[in-house]
């Protein structure tokens, strides 16, 4: 009998030890996101925070409408990969993230990215926080002068992939073959 209850106690034991661990693992990986909390403006002038990256998938790529060729051809490429997609796509929801925000307010923003496409939310705003935001995004961000007094901007060329729960799922990287592109995208898309 003595040993009944020693077994007895033992897997009620187990059981509360496996419960807490489950618990606290849940609560801190459904409290994790990607990237730090961030209030900046769309290119509409709306304000925008970490909290539009939740509840879809996103993917989010960072760059500025001065840039010669990754920007614009990233752009292109994420609308014809949503358009491609078509209906299994549209839960995603794609941001174009200005590294260079003393150029690119709001307006002059949108008009770039509505030239192009309207599948694509700009983001901007004062140049600490949209620093702020890229760092806490792991982006590369450097300020080269040009002769002239003119300047580029270097950055991390690839689009960044954030689950619906806000969290990391992968990168596309600039010039990746369309096929492995869109096969993220379907997989971002059921995420």
């Amino acid at each position: 009998m003595m040993r009944i209850i020693l077994v007895g106690i033992l897997v009620v034991m187990t059981a509360a030890v496996g419960w807490i661990t489950f618990d606290w693992y849940r609560t801190q990986h459904m409290a994790r996101t990607f990237g730090e909390p961030f209030t900046l403006v769309d290119h509409r002038g709306e304000v925008i925070t970490e909290a539009a990256f939740r509840g879809q998938p996103s993917a989010v790529f960072f760059g500025f409408t001065h840039c010669p060729d990754v920007c614009p051809t990233t752009l292109f490429e994420i609308d014809g990969w949503l358009t491609e997609l078509g209906p299994e796509g549209e839960n995603i929801r794609a941001y174009f993230v200005s590294v260079d925000p003393e150029r690119d307010p709001p307006e002059v923003l949108g008009r770039y990215i509505e030239n192009v496409t309207d599948k694509v939310t700009g983001i901007t705003g004062e140049p600490d926080k949209v620093a702020a935001m890229a760092r806490s995004f792991g982006i590369f961000v450097r300020k080269v002068d040009l002769e002239g007094g003119d300047y580029t901007v270097d950055h991390t060329a690839s689009i960044l992939m954030i689950d619906s729960t806000g969290d990391f799922a992968g990168t596309i990287a600039y010039g990746e073959n369309p096929d492995n592109a869109l096969a993220k995208l379907r997989r971002l898309a059921g995420s």
